[in-house]
């Protein structure tokens, strides 16, 4: 009986020291393709929200780290810069709505530094299906109509959803989500007419990403 089951023992510890193996190897033969299809997909992002004809640097590899109540919280969020012939023209910056229905909602927001959107994704959020969720593209195209607008100024009426006297179509059933995206997207883009101004000083995402 012991010997039973100290070959079996045996068996299994060989059987997992392979399937641990095997794992390892697979893990390293993939892992550089993971990371360049992620890097490919966070490239398309980018050219979602500052449209590729506007700059010809790396702008995955040119990013800094800002911290502003204008964004949603204190946390670190990520910008990233656009240049043509070295002069900044535009960014993309992370942004976060804390008041969508069902919690925050997570953006990506690419404009100039004259105040114009140049587009705008939603990279992460809980909105309940069927209402709060067309502020997705593969929803709706409800998203793409902040590109082209520009904020002037924090008490431009137009920023608001049509419910509270703006511009924005609220969704039927929902108008919190539409809401909070509309006031991160607005707080954002007025922001971004900051960072030429402050540039020099910014930290570089690589010294704590």
């Amino acid at each position: 009986m012991l010997e039973t089951m100290r070959r079996h023992g045996i068996t299994l510890a060989i059987f997992a020291a392979i399937t641990t193996g095997l794992t390892a190897v697979v893990n390293s033969l993939t892992k550089s393709t993971i990371a360049e299809q992620a890097a490919l997909q966070h490239k398309s992002l980018l050219d979602q929200v500052v449209p590729p004809a506007l700059y010809d640097n790396d702008m995955q590899n040119e990013c800094y780290l800002i911290s502003a109540d204008a964004l949603g919280n204190k946390l670190p969020h990520r910008l990233y810069l656009a240049r043509k012939n070295g002069q900044p023209v535009a960014a993309a910056l992370e942004s976060t709505a804390p008041d969508g229905y069902s919690g925050a909602i997570q953006l990506l927001v690419g404009a100039n530094f004259s105040g114009k959107v140049l587009g705008v994704r939603v990279t992460e959020h809980h909105e309940t299906p069927g209402l709060g969720d067309k502020i997705e593209t593969r929803i709706s195209d409800w998203i793409k109509v902040f590109s082209g607008k520009t904020v002037k100024s924090d008490n431009n009426r137009h920023w608001a959803v049509r419910k509270d006297g703006g511009e924005f179509d609220q969704f039927t059933g929902a108008t919190i989500t539409p809401r909070a995206v509309v006031n991160s997207v607005k707080w954002t883009t007025l922001y971004l007419q900051t960072v030429p101004e402050h540039l020099s000083s910014l930290e570089p995402c690589g010294e704590k990403s």
